[in-house]
């Protein structure tokens, strides 16, 4: 099957990345969102970073509003009858995201390939509950945005599956790697999560302030600080990650009592205006 149509569910930061990346790419879009209010603030974005590449000379203004043609917006999925291969960008939520390929398996044509950008969850779980395990992938993009991809096979993912993941990847002009086991993390989570965990030691411990360790951080081999990286991703997120990785992989996994006590004062974040930082 040769992909035409995306579709991207979530129009979040994340989601209305991964569409405009989708669209500069050659590939109609069909991105949606239940709440019609980010529906406008993603075209805005969209429409916002490409005035920016028009203004670099990276893209010409006829690219960028073809660009934007491409882009269908919806907060219904009536259109997601057409879409060959689809994204979910839900929030990261096991619950949420299992209701949402419920609801795919039902909405799309039965040759559609269903992946989800999730950075904790079990892909075979998620594939479960469709009638199309082998084509359900794991296809988690970043934030802060980077080149990476991470490609998960679940259990029952099809070699056909993948390889038409990887090819939308490299069309999308992203670096793909492919993780050969379903497990929680996957590549870069699993191995920099206990990253955070340390750095949360640290601080509690009293070895040294946020600031210092994120600027050591920074200052050998990273290019973002613990506490920074954890207020973008949002500590509540990352305290339902941790969660799901201690349900997993055993209690040195647990969520750390500052993280929780920030949680609790409503401290949620960069999305908020104030997390381990003000902002």
């Amino acid at each position: 099957m040769e992909i035409k149509t995306i579709g991207v569910v979530g129009a979040g930061k994340m989601g209305n990345g991964i569409a405009l990346s989708a669209a500069m790419a050659g590939y109609q879009v069909v991105l949606q969102n239940r709440t019609a209010a980010n529906l406008v603030k993603a075209k805005n974005s969209m429409e916002n970073q490409l005035q920016k590449l028009v203004q670099k000379n990276v893209v010409t203004a006829e690219e960028s509003a073809a660009t934007m043609a491409r882009v269908q917006m919806t907060s219904t999925f009536e259109k997601f009858d057409a879409v060959d291969f689809v994204i979910e960008v839900v929030a990261e939520s096991l619950d949420l995201k299992t209701a949402m390929f419920i609801q795919l398996d039902t909405m799309c044509k039965k040759e559609a390939i269903l992946v989800s950008s999730t950075s904790t969850f079990s892909i075979t779980a998620l594939a479960a509950v469709t009638q199309r395990p082998p084509q359900v992938a794991g296809m988690h993009f970043f934030i802060p945005p980077t080149k990476l991809v991470e490609l998960t096979r679940g259990y029952y993912t099809s070699d056909e599956t993948v390889n038409q993941a990887k090819a939308v990847a490299k069309q999308m002009d992203r670096v793909c790697v492919e993780v050969k086991k379903d497990s929680p993390g996957f590549i870069a989570n699993r191995i920099y999560t206990p990253l955070f965990l340390e750095a949360f030691k640290a601080y509690e411990e009293g070895l040294a302030s946020k600031e210092d360790i994120d600027l050591a951080m920074k200052s050998s081999y990273l290019p973002i600080g613990p506490f920074e990286l954890a207020d973008i991703i949002g500590l509540d997120v990352l305290k339902s990650s941790l969660e799901y990785y201690q349900s997993e992989l055993g209690p040195s996994w647990s969520p750390p009592l500052s993280l929780k006590q920030l949680i609790r004062a409503g401290r949620l974040g960069k999305k908020v205006g104030k997390g381990w930082y003000d902002y």
